[in-house]
């Protein structure tokens, strides 16, 4: 066997290395304590000068700076500075210089000597008074993207050289840096669309607190809002006016996204706001038409139809501007389409005149008014067609039998059997006046005259029920005093029922029925409350008058003849109350 040479260290070349040791390890606890660093800040600014301090420091350079890619137009910043001179914020272009070539090419370098390299740039040297040597530069990039480059200037050894052993630290520590930073990005992209998610639902839960209440059957009014996205572009109100007429709305903003959603909004918001005051539905659509050309997005415009019922004699206003148009559905079995008067709000400034946006009255008798965009009209079926208007009319046509809630329902179960996604929001509102049950509703009998008025127990029903015996007062040929005298009676004894009888009870019901024959009036009062004590119902005039209590008193002095008698079904109350209308008055 031959002997090692003289002066030659017996080494086993397999045998471990403790210097390569001890510069694997430095480096790996070098990655590993920038990596800690980069883990625990969401700052991307404190993140990166991190990075590069713990850089510049390992591999002995005397400076350092972090370039990072500008996505908007391709330019190279310098996002953190390490060293005699700051040169944070400069820009660079990609492609040129040492750094930009890096970038573009994706690939890593050494310059031992700058002023022998052809592609360094002098530039910054020549603003900062700073004098580069060489450079060791790696790019920072992801899986599919650019994010920047690493570059450190300036040896600080003996040598002053950079070594092969530098640049590959360097690309390994710019890779773990590049990953941060990506990292960084996606969490500031998850919490931005984080943000803009809760904003959404916000404004989706804001826009569907716009829309009424679902009143229970018999209330005249229904409707119904399907959103194809989060936020509508459609929208339907009604509401109740203190004489006891209800206004109601239906509109649908051009376009989609939150634009229309905003518009929807604001044009919802001024119906209900602006119809307190103006009960003219025309006159309130060309107000909010004014309204609209002044301040909406050029471009968008709404189609709106608005309408006043009157519960007591079932006479609709109605407006429409530039809105599908309505559909009546009379009793005896027809349709009949009320086309728009007007072009839709926001785009000419238009009056509430015969030349611009005008009404028309209807009397619905019995009838259903609908309204409906063309989300309803245009809905995909399960063959692939459309629904249209005769696919609406023959719905319609199938359920005339069903409340009208039910019939809504048939009409958008129809369009949801097809599973596909909605590309237009679905909104439909129906005026109800055929269910025998309906707030207002009155059944005339020739002979003798007869009304009967069922209407729940509730203040504000106050208001149309003295219409309705104000009218039959009329029809029965009392005098305008006496009629007046006869109002007062009987809504002081609604107003009994609903105060006291019904006191404790929300959802109570009263029906009143009036009869006309040989020169008497003689109006029922009926309710399922509580039975009352007649003995509280004796009228007691009081020595000095005071607030309240004269309710009764006045019924009795009005009244030629008032009566409390059993309940014929057993449960609540019966008052009958009698005038007679001929001067001579004959006992009954």
């Amino acid at each position: 066997m031959n002997a090692p040479p003289p002066g030659k260290e017996r080494r086993n070349p397999r045998r471990f290395d403790r210097r390569k040791s001890t510069s694997v390890s430095a480096h790996l606890e070098l990655l590993s304590k920038m990596s800690g660093h980069l883990a625990v800040t969401l700052n991307i600014e404190e993140t990166i000068q991190k990075a590069l301090d713990l850089i510049v420091q390992f591999v002995k350079a005397e400076g350092g700076a972090l370039f990072l890619l500008d996505s908007k137009d391709g330019s190279l910043v310098c996002k953190a500075s390490v060293g005699p001179v700051d040169i944070s914020g400069v820009t660079l272009k990609t492609g040129e210089g040492i750094v930009g070539q890096c970038v573009s090419e994706n690939r890593s370098r050494i310059v031992r000597d700058v002023q022998q390299d052809p592609d360094f740039d002098h530039s910054v040297d020549d603003a900062t008074g700073f004098r580069t040597r060489s450079i060791l530069c790696a790019p920072m990039s992801g899986h599919t993207e650019r994010i920047g480059a690493i570059e450190l200037v300036n040896k600080l050894d003996a040598s002053r050289l950079f070594s092969d052993t530098d640049l590959l630290m360097l690309q390994t520590l710019a890779s773990a840096a590049a990953l941060a930073i990506s990292n960084a990005h996606m969490t500031e992209d998850l919490v931005k669309q984080e943000r803009v998610n809760r904003e959404l639902e916000l404004a989706t839960e804001m826009q569907r607190s716009l829309l009424p209440a679902t009143r229970p059957a018999p209330f005249p009014v229904c409707g119904i809002n399907l959103p194809a996205y989060e936020m509508s572009g459609d929208f339907y109100d009604f509401f109740e006016l203190g004489d006891g007429r209800i206004y109601f709305s239906l509109g649908d903003v051009s376009g989609k996204g939150m634009d229309a959603a905003l518009l929807m909004s604001k044009t919802a918001s001024l119906f209900r706001c602006l119809g307190k005051t103006l009960h003219e539905p025309h006159v309130l659509l060309a107000t909010i038409n004014r309204e609209l050309c002044e301040t909406a997005i050029h471009g968008m415009f709404v189609t709106m139809a608005c309408g006043l019922l009157d519960l007591a004699t079932g006479e609709v206003q109605l407006a429409n501007a530039g809105h599908e148009p309505p559909l009546l559905h009379a009793r005896d079995g027809s349709f009949t389409p009320i086309p728009a008067s007007a072009p839709p709000l926001g785009i000419l400034p238009l009056a509430a005149a015969d030349d611009g946006i005008r009404k028309e009255t209807l009397n619905l008798d019995g009838g259903t008014l609908y309204i409906f965009t063309d989300g309803v009209t245009e809905g995909d079926l399960e063959n692939g067609g459309q629904l249209g208007v005769d696919g609406f009319i023959n719905i319609i046509r199938e359920s005339t039998d069903l409340p009208v809630a039910d019939r809504i329902a048939a009409v958008v179960s129809l369009l949801g059997e097809t599973g596909r996604k909605r590309h237009d929001d679905i909104t439909l509102i129906a005026i109800d006046a055929s269910t025998p049950c309906l707030r207002g509703d009155i059944e005339h009998n020739e002979a003798p005259m007869m009304v009967r008025y069922t209407f729940p127990a509730h203040p504000s029903e106050l208001q149309a029920a003295r219409k309705v015996v104000s009218k039959a007062c009329t029809d029965c040929g009392c005098t305008e005093s006496m009629a007046t005298d006869i109002v007062i009676a009987v809504g002081e004894a609604i107003q009994n029922v609903v105060r006291h009888a019904y006191k404790d009870i929300e959802d109570g019901e009263a029906t009143l029925e009036i009869v006309c024959k040989d020169g008497i009036i003689e109006f029922n009062l009926q309710d399922s409350a509580p039975t009352a004590d007649p003995e509280k119902l004796k009228p007691e005039w009081p020595e000095e008058p005071g607030p309240g209590g004269l309710g009764i008193c006045l019924i009795h002095d009005i009244m030629d003849k008032v009566e409390h008698l059993p309940s014929p079904s057993g449960q609540g109350n019966l008052l009958r109350m009698v005038k007679f209308i001929e001067s001579n008055r004959n006992e009954t």
